[in-house]
């Protein structure tokens, strides 16, 4: 295979259609720019004033049960509503229309100093537990047609609260990405009668270079389109379409591979690493999906150290997507990290 690791050239993306520029060249410009504060870890178990916390009192005035494990309720301040009163609006080129549905914040652990990377496999496996139990319950409902499991990690991915949460937005309408995944995969599903993402996690194995961590179930490599300096996909060894086909195993082995690829993240650079994430999945809109293959993505915006990121402006705002370092790069800096996260051994 070309070796790009000192040129310019652009890759493609298999799931969206869409290319993104890399420039590894650029590392090596100064940097002057805005250096961040530092993630660092919260040492207490319980705080007072933290709207997450166990028995504490929300800012609705509801007060959270003494809760011990993973727990879920519907955001007081929903970006959706259930109830929202039909609109459909055309004036020559200005559409809108009224969009439905109800955002949920999934509480990890009791514990607010712990982030999923100092969890426990088991732990981790209560809180993927959980997301499937809501993807199947609000999956169910009328009117909700897609459902996004995602978490927003450190106040510089605008996390509002430290207490390690995540969230869940099911809505009516089918997302932008997931339609374009939708139509890949579809696309290659019809071809070939295999899974587009299937495909590419053989030839990914084959090849060694992106791969990350591995166990029976899951595979954790940096994809060969990777936007973000150390993006990173978690892809299920076997096909399945959403969270809820996972067995008691596989759901496990889920949290197993999560909480070592966010320790080797929190090692890179001796940080509690921010990023979002998110798991890709078919919609719920009764379709059968059979080219769908479950996937779960992070999005992490550091880029040479625990206080500067990657900013998405000018040209990616514009034009392409454009990153600095390789996948291959990026790759071999996370897998050579240790599986130990880096308190336990300072």
């Amino acid at each position: 295979m070309q070796d790009f690791n000192d040129n310019p050239h652009k890759r493609y993306n298999i799931l969206t259609g869409e290319w993104v520029l890399v420039s590894p060249h650029r590392t090596k410009r100064p940097w002057q720019g805005k250096n961040e504060e530092p993630a660092k870890f919260s040492q207490e178990s319980y705080d007072s004033e933290c709207y997450l916390c166990p028995t504490n009192t929300r800012a609705n005035g509801e007060v959270n049960p003494d809760y011990k494990k993973p727990y879920s309720f519907t955001n007081d301040f929903a970006a959706l509503l259930k109830e929202v009163p039909e609109v459909d609006f055309t004036d020559g080129l200005l559409k809108a229309k009224s969009e439905s549905g109800i955002c949920k914040v999934i509480c990890f652990s009791p514990n607010h100093a712990l982030t999923l990377p100092v969890m426990k496999v088991e732990e981790i496996t209560d809180v993927v537990q959980l997301w499937q139990k809501e993807f199947l319950l609000l999956g169910e409902l009328e009117g909700i047609n897609y459902v996004q499991i995602f978490e927003n990690k450190g106040a510089v991915m605008g996390c509002s609260n430290p207490h390690p949460h995540g969230q869940i937005w099911a809505q009516r309408s089918i997302p932008g990405e997931i339609s374009k995944k939708t139509e890949r995969q579809k696309e290659f599903w019809q071809t070939h009668k295999k899974s587009l993402l299937g495909a590419y996690l053989d030839q990914e194995l084959a090849m060694k270079e992106r791969i990350l961590i591995e166990n029976d179930d899951f595979v954790a490599l940096v994809p060969y389109w990777a936007v973000w300096p150390y993006e990173t996909m978690i892809i299920p060894r076997r096909k399945v379409k959403d969270i809820s086909e996972l067995t008691t195993t596989e759901a496990y082995n889920f949290a197993e591979i999560i909480k070592k690829l966010t320790t080797k993240y929190d090692n890179v650079f001796k940080t509690s690493f921010p990023y979002s994430a998110g798991i890709h999945q078919a919609p719920t809109d009764g379709g059968s999906y059979e080219e769908w293959h479950m996937h779960m993505s992070f999005y992490p915006p550091l880029l040479r150290s625990s206080t500067v990121k990657k900013f998405m402006v000018g040209y990616e705002m514009f034009a392409d997507p454009q990153r600095d370092i390789t996948a291959e790069q990026a790759a071999q800096k996370i897998r050579s990290q240790s599986d130990e996260h880096y308190t336990t051994v300072l």
